[in-house]
């Protein structure tokens, strides 16, 4: 019975992870324990943080404001936090503002153009991808926290590599995104196949199965959405490669591994093993809650909304994602989404606002033991993975312990470079795709990728 138990507290906790890797809906305002209605308008939001954080970062030494989003996931967690770490520093006060992440990165962007950092709260939450170019951008900005006693080598090293820039670490990494593969059991089973054959494998055995899994019983073992770069950039982190060198210049055209990719990408879309939906996240979640895809690939947070379709319970595998082929630096893991926490440099008290995060999200396996049940938060902290919690079995995913094995698959992960023009990158690369889908030349289309981010970057 204690198993049922937890297996329905985790399903609908993992549906409601879904949605942290992207912005919240409407915003409102939240302290240590509380939060108001969440009716209120993102302008609202930004009044009201900008009244919270005149107070809170100014004469209260014992107060921290927080911006972040999604009140069920990372609201939650830092509230949570605050409840940590008030145990043994009672007079510390944490406020918690509901700021949609668009409404984060521009006020980023105006407090920095302004050279006013007043308006900007002591801590905020900042999207992995987004982290590098933010600090790039606006060095002044971010604290520099690399030697504030954070033991950042206990956090997953491909995580921490998105707040890291010059050697230098801005950010406290905190919600995973390590890629998992899950696989129908029933449908690989109807083909004469199990989840270990899909495990350490590579993206030629994946096509080779995918093949006659699809011939055998009508299902493709993956989708992703049209036009839609994830999968793309999922199979050139786990080789460790990237969209920029270590200086922050493009390098896709005469890149191996990215060529590699695009064609793994084509030859599987091609043979019908990974299904093209319409550009359309609904879609892309339809084709294997009740579609003909028996597979889905992607950052862990995934299973949230593969648990939505509970008639498959105790039907999905969890393993790890192919690698490339003649790649070097092949891996079988990769990240999709996430975020870190920063401290701004309008913190007066960056003393605790580092002990704070180092105490909780960089130090506490209660807390995350904690937040795991009710949120879906799985950590990038590897203490983490000590909690009991962790090694608790899903019924959905035949009995296994996925949180553990994916804490796991997050140390595995390799680093690479977002650069400031990541979003930019990931985007020009994607009509790329779309042209050699079509029939174009794939050393023409990434020599005019390289070009169109060249021409943003001038």
């Amino acid at each position: 019975m204690k198993r049922k138990v937890v297996s329905l507290i985790l399903v609908t906790a993992l549906v409601a992870s879904m949605t942290a890797c992207g912005s919240s809906g409407e915003a409102s305002t939240s302290g240590s324990s509380d939060s108001t209605s969440s009716g209120a308008s993102s302008e609202e939001a930004k009044d009201d943080a900008s009244a919270e954080n005149t107070s809170a970062t100014g004469e209260d030494e014992n107060t921290l404001t927080v911006w972040a989003w999604d009140e069920t996931f990372n609201i939650y967690a830092m509230n949570e936090a605050a409840k940590v770490y008030q145990k043994d520093h009672p007079d510390v006060k944490v406020n918690v503002i509901n700021m949609p992440w668009e409404d984060t990165q521009t006020a980023i962007t105006t407090a920095a153009t302004s050279g006013d950092y007043s308006t900007l709260p002591d801590i905020l939450l900042c999207q992995d991808n987004a982290f590098q170019k933010n600090v790039l951008s606006y060095p002044d900005l971010f604290v520099d926290i690399t030697d504030s006693g954070i033991d950042f080598s206990q956090f997953a090293a491909g995580k921490t590599a998105y707040s890291v820039v010059d050697g230098k670490n801005y950010g406290v990494p905190f919600d995973n995104g390590a890629v998992i593969a899950c696989y129908r059991t029933d449908i690989l089973e109807q083909a004469g196949y199990t989840i270990e054959d899909l495990t350490d494998i590579t993206w030629d055995e994946f096509q080779t199965i995918g093949e006659d899994v699809l011939a055998k019983t009508g299902y493709a073992l993956n989708s992703t959405e049209a036009g839609e770069p994830d999968l793309v950039m999922m199979m050139l982190q786990s080789a460790g490669a990237s969209l920029f060198d270590e200086n922050g210049n493009p390098t896709i055209a005469d890149n191996d591994a990215l060529k590699k990719v695009v064609e793994t990408y084509c030859s599987l879309a091609q043979a019908g093993v990974l299904q093209i939906t319409d550009d359309n996240w609904d879609e892309y979640i339809k084709s294997f809650n009740s579609g003909k895809t028996a597979g889905a690939i992607n950052g862990c947070w995934i299973m949230g909304s593969i648990q939505a379709a509970e008639d498959q319970s105790g039907n999905w595998g969890v393993t790890n994602m192919p690698s490339l082929v003649g790649v070097d630096g092949a891996t079988n893991y990769s990240n999709n989404g996430g975020s870190s926490w920063a401290v701004t440099s309008n913190c007066k008290k960056t003393d605790l606002a580092t002990d704070f995060l180092n105490s909780t999200f960089a130090g506490s396996v209660d807390f995350y033991a904690g937040i795991l049940p009710s949120s879906g938060a799985i950590a990038t902290w590897s203490p983490a993975a000590s909690a009991d919690v962790y090694s608790e079995p899903s019924e959905f995913f035949g009995g296994e312990p996925v949180f553990t094995k994916i804490v796991d698959y997050a140390s595995k992960v390799p680093s690479n470079n977002t650069g400031a023009y990541y979003y930019e990158a990931r985007d020009t690369v994607a009509v790329a795709i779309t042209n050699v889908m079509n029939g174009a030349d794939i050393d023409s289309e990434l020599a005019n990728a390289q070009a169109t981010v060249e021409s943003y970057m001038q």
